[in-house]
């Protein structure tokens, strides 16, 4: 597989633009596809289509490096008997008429993404979501993008931090589609965007217009999904990279240290996880006289199971019945405009060679 390291990028994305107006397919063969990943989410929110979900993402060494056979007798004998009629009544709470948030807002991603795409390159420049874990599959996307006549592909994994358990798992999951793959795609896959300027803009922005709307509370909390902490120990950057993207966003937002803070959500076992914990900060501001706290989380590019049900819900329960009066979540960005211009501008940078032009 090639996979591309990056040539050296131009000084401003404006120049990106300039060098790409103008740009025409001398083909009917589109220049390059994309491939946009995420996480994955089940079916419907059913027992039985969460214990699918849970079976294949729990068993994945990347999420859990547990030795095979003690997790095997812990997941099957234990977590799946358990948890899936907790989790499917969760994920009831969320779901919508276009299925589980994750999928609903990770198309409208995919649509508004090939759009501006479409437009920038005066071209059809195929968009194929691919999910980790569940459908549509890396493979599926894959095909769809050789049925295309695609001979380039670039692969944007929705996690701004770089984590062996979210980016990592991607790379894995698109190495072995490819095992069969007879013809192997020129391939450049991009594994962070932490603190791009047009990610740290977008996220600005989301809470500028937010508090415009609601009002300011007295603290900012970013909450990033968590990992244990012996991930970190061994290497793994996301805890660094999501600390620097809760530094620049602080700074984009002209904040002092003492009007925001970043912490980890979503911890699973005994063992100790990357620290500051959410929730024990959350209660610990309420018993201090916090009267409102504003709360975003940074680490994930689509609101789901994680953001609305356990950070907006769980832990503003936390937060109140420690003593706090008024908890604000402000969403993800979603599918806002800015942030699909951010996706566009990632993927122009990294396009560079693989169209014509006049």
């Amino acid at each position: 597989m090639s996979v591309w390291i990056g040539e050296k990028a131009p000084a401003r994305i404006a120049d990106i633009h300039e060098k790409t107006l103008g740009m025409i397919v001398t083909t009917n063969q589109p220049p390059f596809g994309v491939i946009i990943a995420n996480l994955g989410t089940p079916t419907e929110p059913t027992p039985k289509a969460v214990r699918q979900y849970l079976a294949e993402f729990l068993w994945d060494r990347r999420v859990v490096d547990t030795p095979r056979p003690l997790w095997w007798l812990i997941l099957h004998g234990v977590i799946l008997r358990i948890r899936p009629g907790p989790v499917s009544k969760a994920y009831k709470s969320v779901w919508t008429e276009e299925g589980s948030p994750l999928m609903a807002i990770s198309r409208r991603q995919q649509h508004a993404l090939k759009a501006a795409l479409d437009e920038q390159f005066k071209a059809d420049i195929p968009v194929e979501l691919a999910m980790t874990y569940g459908h549509p599959t890396i493979a599926e996307a894959g095909q769809q993008m050789r049925k295309a006549g695609v001979e380039n592909i670039i692969v944007l994994p929705l996690y701004p931090q770089n984590s062996s358990s979210t980016t990592a798992a991607v790379y894995d999951q698109l190495a072995r589609s490819l095992t069969q793959c007879p013809h192997i795609p020129n391939i450049r896959f991009i594994n962070q965007y932490h603190v791009h300027e047009g990610y740290i803009s977008a996220l600005a922005q989301s809470v500028r217009d937010y508090w415009d709307k609601h009002g300011r509370g007295e603290k900012l909390l970013m909450s990033f999904h968590g990992i244990p902490q012996r991930y970190e120990n061994k290497g793994d950057p996301y805890p660094r990279q999501c600390r620097a993207t809760a530094a620049a966003l602080a700074a984009k937002l002209e904040l002092n240290e003492s009007q925001w803070q970043c912490t980890f959500q979503s911890r699973f076992g005994r063992e100790e996880w990357v620290k500051p914990y959410t929730d024990y900060l959350l209660k610990e501001w309420g018993q201090q006289g916090v009267n409102r706290v504003d709360v975003i989380s940074p680490a994930f590019s689509a609101d789901c199971l994680e953001t609305l049900e356990e950070l907006e819900v769980e832990n503003r329960d936390y937060f109140l019945e420690a003593g706090g009066e008024s908890y604000h979540y402000i969403p993800c960005l979603n599918d806002r405009p800015d942030h699909i211009e951010m996706m566009k501008d990632i993927i122009i940078q990294n396009s560079l060679g693989w169209v014509s032009t006049q």
